[in-house]
């Protein structure tokens, strides 16, 4: 990669009104940055270190300096014991993250064709959909596997990995679109969180697709989004910066996005879709069962079956907005029908369980998503109990306590409370809040701290007239406690070696 100097650095800072002050001695200010981080355990040598995040510590400005670092970016500055490091001096982080992003990888997403998808629910699946209809047109074509960045997991062509973060942060996100160049790949799809909006991480990118799913009353809290309409004003900003906006006419918020769309000097293009008569795409004659649904959609250059191999109606909806995205990219059809039918969402409405009991693991997670779980099922099995197996992060989405608590403890026989990412929030304390509010819906729960625990008891009290429903973690393999992430089990290892032992006992 062509390297800038630091003086680059500083100009380009400077020039977006971020730049504080500097000491950027005579032989600093002239040395190329050879690589851009803010962990200090990846760091090389001649890196430019950034300072970010609630838990920083000067101690992690030391290792970073002892491990390869030649400057820092921070909002504060700091002093080593051997005397005064070169730094910048920023307002605000975040956004200086952007400029230096922006600098080191040189806009390299100009590169590739980005699909940028927003919503409460429904960001992942549709993520995945639309990576496997661009996969099937690129196979079609002798092209590569598409790159995806979610909520669930990362592949860039690179780097194959769990996700974190359901947007990176910039300078990661920036390297994700390097290593998906780098790798010959044209596309790349990713869910673009309220967070990441709000704060700046997507700032400068154009998405040759922008898309939006829904919005609930979720992540309104005094650490992500004070008010609903916070929430909205972030979301809205994907579509400044969306060549063909694509936008659900089931929300009733369309017409603010609608708006925004008509408004941006960016937006070529607008496609609507949905299950409402007068989308442009627009889905009918929904055909469930348990291995999927079977769905017709008509838009002004088709009419036309589809299918997918995810059970619940819900999931048309993120069909429909992977089928209006692609249009917007020019795939042909025949690839979205076929891109639609092999998709498959790790941890997303998996049916597990044996010829008894039926299991769900799904990561629904939020108020809109858990309702519209519970009435799935409720449908699709109106004679039987359910079950349910969910916990609430810590520190984040504090209201989703209440919300989740009352959803469960309307709809299901018994709640089992457990641990689900509690960070630095002692596990039983959300338990407890969660569980005041199944209390008030007169529900049932059982409080087992341990997720592993309260699975196998989930199940082992179920029956052939019982669905058992585990969400919130799907497939993802770690937990965060304190402000570490932990390997453990996934929800499907649990239940998968549940059965195994319980076919063991059966012989």
């Amino acid at each position: 990669m062509e390297r800038s100097e630091l003086k680059i650095y500083e100009n380009r800072l400077r020039q977006a009104g971020l730049l504080e002050h500097s000491y950027l001695p005579g032989d600093i200010i002239g040395k190329e940055v050879g690589y851009i981080s803010y962990d200090s355990k990846d760091v090389e040598g001649n890196t430019l270190f950034i300072c970010k995040g609630a838990h920083f510590r000067p101690q992690y400005l030391s290792e970073a300096i002892k491990n390869g670092a030649f400057a820092y970016v921070s909002e504060v500055q700091y002093k080593e014991e051997w005397g005064i490091i070169p730094y910048m001096i920023v307002r605000d982080i975040k956004k200086a993250m952007v400029v230096i992003s922006e600098t080191y990888y040189r806009n390299i997403w100009k590169k590739l064709k980005l699909v940028g998808i927003t919503g409460t629910k429904g960001k992942s699946t549709t993520a995945y959909y639309v990576k496997s209809i661009l996969d099937d047109y690129e196979k079609a074509r002798g092209g590569n596997e598409t790159a995806i960045i979610s909520g669930i997991d990362n592949y860039d062509g690179v780097i194959r990995e769990e996700s974190h973060l359901t947007t990176p942060e910039a300078i990661m996100l920036h390297r994700h679109f390097k290593n998906a160049v780098d790798s010959g790949i044209e596309f790349l799809s990713m869910e673009v969180s309220s967070q990441a909006l709000k704060y700046h991480r997507t700032d400068g990118v154009i998405f040759d697709v922008g898309i939006f799913m829904n919005i609930g009353n979720d992540h309104i809290s005094d650490v992500e989004h004070p008010t609903v309409k916070d929430y909205e004003n972030s979301k809205l900003i994907l579509f400044d910066q969306s060549r063909v906006a694509c936008i659900s006419l089931d929300d009733s918020k369309c017409h603010r996005f609608i708006q925004r769309a008509k408004a941006s000097p960016v937006t070529e293009r607008m496609i609507t879709f949905g299950l409402k008569e007068g989308a442009d795409i627009f889905g009918y004659d929904l055909k469930p069962s348990r291995e999927g649904v079977r769905f017709r959609v008509r838009s002004s250059d088709f009419d036309r079956e589809f299918s997918i191999n995810m059970p619940g109606l819900f999931n048309v909806k993120n069909a429909l907005a992977a089928i209006a995205a692609a249009i917007g990219l020019s795939i042909p059809v025949d690839s979205i029908e076929r891109g639609l039918q092999s998709a498959k969402v790790s941890g997303r409405m998996e049916v597990l369980g044996d010829e008894e009991i039926t299991v769900f693991v799904d990561y629904a997670h939020n108020q809109m998503s858990f309702r519209t779980l519970f009435e799935a099922v409720k449908e699709e099995y109106p004679d039987k109990k359910i079950f349910i197996v969910f916990g609430c992060p810590g520190k984040k989405a504090l209201g989703r306590r209440r919300e989740l608590g009352e959803i469960a403890g309307k709809y299901a026989d018994i709640c089992f409370l457990t641990e689900e990412d509690a960070g630095e929030e002692p596990v039983i304390k959300i338990l407890e809040e969660i569980a005041v509010h199944i209390r008030k819906q007169e529900g049932n729960y059982e409080i087992i701290e341990d997720r592993g625990d309260a699975i196998r008891e989930a199940l082992s009290r179920a029956d052939a007239g019982t669905v058992v429903l585990i969400t919130g973690k799907g497939r993802e393999t770690r937990q965060k406690r304190g402000t570490e992430y932990v390997d453990t089990p996934s929800d499907v290892d649990y239940v998968e070696e549940f059965f195994r032992e319980r076919k063991k006992e059966k012989l």
